[in-house]
C-alpha cells in the first residue's frame, strides 16, 4: 500500500478544511492510504513519517510568511535530513491566507526549498488559472470563488478566506482545487511507487 501523510497547522480552521480536501482527493485513489497529523502529532509522532512514500506539508500564511507552528515542526524534522530518511519521497504544499495575495507564494516556497533540503521530488499544482472558469479571466473582476485555481498558482493550491470564518471559507473553488492536488499527487506517488509499468 502507498503511504500518504499531510502534515498541517491550522489556527481558525480554513487551512484545516484544505488540508481534509486534499485528503479527501488523495485518498480516492486506489492503492493507497493517507494519514493526517497536526505539526504538533507529526512532532509527537516523526518517526511515522519515514515509512510515508509521500509527504504533503500545509500552513497559514501570517505576515507574508508560514506560520510559526509549521516552522517549528521544520526545524524539529530538520534531524531527518542527517539520515536522508525523506530523501525521494514526493512532497507537495499548500497554503491559505486572508486575501488574493498575502505573499503567500513565499510561504510555498519556503515549504518547497525545505522538500528541496530533504532531496524529495515536489509535486506542481498541474493546473491552469480559473481551469473550470476560463472565460471569468476576460473579466475585469477576474475568477469567481466556484473558479478551480482562481488565484493562478502553480507551485500549490492556494486559498483565499479574507475575514470570513469557516466553514463559509475558504471558497468551494480553492477546496476543490484543493482535492484536486491531492489527488494529483496521490496518483504520482503511486506511479512512482509501484512504476509506470
Amino acid at each position: 500500500m502507498t503511504k500518504i501523510a499531510i502534515v498541517y497547522h491550522s489556527t481558525y480552521g480554513h487551512t484545516k478544511q484544505q488540508a481534509e480536501a486534499i485528503f479527501r482527493g488523495a485518498k480516492s485513489v486506489s492503492g493507497v492510504s493517507v494519514q493526517l497529523y497536526t505539526t504538533d502529532e507529526a512532532t509527537a509522532r516523526l518517526d511515522e513519517l519515514d515509512s510515508c512514500d509521500g509527504i504533503i506539508f500545509g500552513c497559514p500564511t501570517y505576515m507574508g510568511s508560514m506560520s510559526a507552528s509549521m516552522k517549528q515542526f521544520l526545524e524539529v524534522a530538520s534531524k531527518k535530513w542527517f539520515s536522508h530518511a525523506w530523501k525521494d519521497k514526493i512532497a507537495g504544499a499548500f497554503t491559505n491566507s486572508s486575501s488574493f495575495s498575502g505573499d503567500k507564494l513565499n510561504t510555498l516556497l519556503g515549504l518547497v526549498i525545505n522538500a528541496m533540503q530533504h532531496g524529495m521530488i515536489y509535486v506542481s499544482l498541474g493546473m491552469f488559472p480559473a481551469q473550470n472558469k476560463e472565460e471569468e479571466l476576460k473579466s475585469i473582476m477576474g475568477p469567481g470563488p466556484d473558479a478551480l485555481n482562481r488565484v493562478g498558482s502553480f507551485t500549490g493550491p492556494m486559498a483565499s478566506s479574507f475575514q470570513v470564518a469557516p466553514p463559509e471559507a475558504p471558497a468551494k473553488g480553492d477546496l476543490e482545487t484543493a482535492e484536486a492536488y491531492g489527488r494529483r499527487i496521490s496518483e504520482i506517488t503511486f506511479q512512482f511507487v509501484r512504476g509506470r509499468g
